[in-house]
């Protein structure tokens, strides 16, 4: 990729991203919320769209001039109705964060209780966490996994809904490695008169391939960010049922927001027109097949795997057994040019700073074209790192070996 404008105009940036793109291209990218748009997503992202002001939306807008954003704007929802069946698409959310808090504000007022998964198994901050908005602004009723499966457990699920009745139950999550059953959530929230919600970020680009049960037509609201496993720009959007369209509007505009990024609606239509095309499913279809092979190198190296293994683009790792942290791992994997992220696993005796856990998944190096071959080769190269943990020399050998393997698989 060329930048000679940035180069002449600003060389501090231009040479740092320079070495970003070196990182890129010779390490390993193996954080599941990362992932590489096309040259095309960035352009787009890039454009001259940057420059407009839309508060409001297509055809209602503040500002005049608009008359091309609200094609590109109208072109992203379209795009998205199609891609997961959606009967209300609005994809002005700035991020995931924003995205849900526009939800429970559309929905719930403060105080009203609503159901989300614990953060250190599996869930997100804004699920509920006290430290989140989402912890402090609402009653945040929070269930996890079966601490003998590592499972979600419906039957327990839905014994806490019953009790607590929820106006809200929130699905989804940042590090469960299983499918969710989003139409068991449904039912369950049918059941005590609660509205659904799904926060399907990590899986969305799984659901357009087929190879992740869909929230639609069950869920009642959606949200999502457009990256990770979508393979688009960093946006959000909030997918829902016809009724609660016009609330779901009013809390991103005028509710939380002003003008929506029009150069991130841009790409994001872009990355909605590649997702349509059949090629997209069988990238889908790849990632899930690499994190397969993935997990089984690296149970074959002798990991215990959360949950036994992964259904989807993610593995939690719990190190307990090889005698070494979260951070400790990830610290030797990134000297060895291997990112991951220090994560708990379910019941974590250990803190969030330095956990048991690292979250590793496969949706940029399957961007990169590799396939379940490269996945064995990643998963002893792991292995290798982290049981030389604390010997640079030896780190910097497995560091050889893995810009050997990203030589054939340029990003950029």
């Amino acid at each position: 990729m060329e930048y000679e404008n940035l180069k002449n105009g600003d060389e501090v940036v231009y040479t740092t991203m320079l070495k970003e793109i070196d990182r890129v291209n010779t390490g390993l990218e193996l954080i599941p919320s990362e992932n590489f748009p096309s040259k095309a997503t960035l352009e787009a992202l890039g454009s001259i769209f940057n420059d407009k002001y839309s508060e409001g939306y297509p055809g209602r807008r503040y500002y005049g001039g608009n008359k091309f954003v609200d094609i590109i704007e109208n072109l992203a929802i379209e795009r998205a109705k199609k891609l997961f069946g959606a009967e209300h698409v609005n994809v002005q959310p700035y991020s995931g964060s924003p995205a849900n808090i526009e939800v429970y504000l559309a929905l719930m007022h403060p105080g009203d209780t609503f159901m989300g998964m614990k953060l250190d198994q599996g869930g997100h901050l804004t699920h509920g966490h006290p430290v989140s908005f989402s912890g402090k602004l609402f009653n945040a009723v929070q269930y996890g996994v079966n601490k003998d499966t590592e499972l979600l457990d419906y039957d327990e699920i839905r014994r806490i809904a019953l009790k607590v009745r929820p106006k809200l139950i929130l699905c989804g999550a940042t590090a469960y490695p299983r499918e969710i059953d989003f139409k068991a959530f449904h039912e369950i929230a049918e059941e005590v008169g609660a509205i659904s919600m799904a926060d399907i970020a990590h899986i969305a680009g799984l659901i357009v391939g087929e190879v992740h049960q869909s929230p639609f037509p069950y869920m009642d609201v959606v949200t999502t960010t457009t990256h990770k496993t979508l393979r688009g720009p960093r946006g959000a959007m909030i997918m829902c049922k016809e009724k609660f369209a016009k609330d779901i509007d009013r809390a991103v505009f005028p509710g939380m927001q002003g003008g929506p990024h029009d150069h991130v609606t841009a790409a994001m239509a872009v990355a909605f027109g590649e997702a349509l095309k059949p090629e997209f499913k069988d990238y889908a279809r790849q990632i899930v097949k690499n994190a397969k092979a993935l997990a089984a190198s690296l149970m074959e190296n002798g990991f215990r795997l959360v949950a036994g293994g992964t259904d989807n683009h993610l593995i939690l790792v719990d190190l307990q057994s090889k005698n070494v942290s979260g951070k400790e791992a990830g610290m030797a994997l990134d000297i060895a040019g291997i990112t991951v992220n220090k994560n708990t696993i379910p019941f974590d005796p250990r803190k969030p700073f330095d956990p048991s856990g690292i979250r590793l998944g496969t949706p940029a190096v399957t961007t990169r074209s590799m396939k379940e071959a490269e996945m064995n080769q990643i998963g002893n190269l792991i292995a290798k790192a982290i049981d030389v943990k604390d010997n640079l020399e030896k780190l910097e050998e497995v560091r050889q070996e893995v810009k050997r393997l990203c030589q054939t698989f340029p990003v950029y």
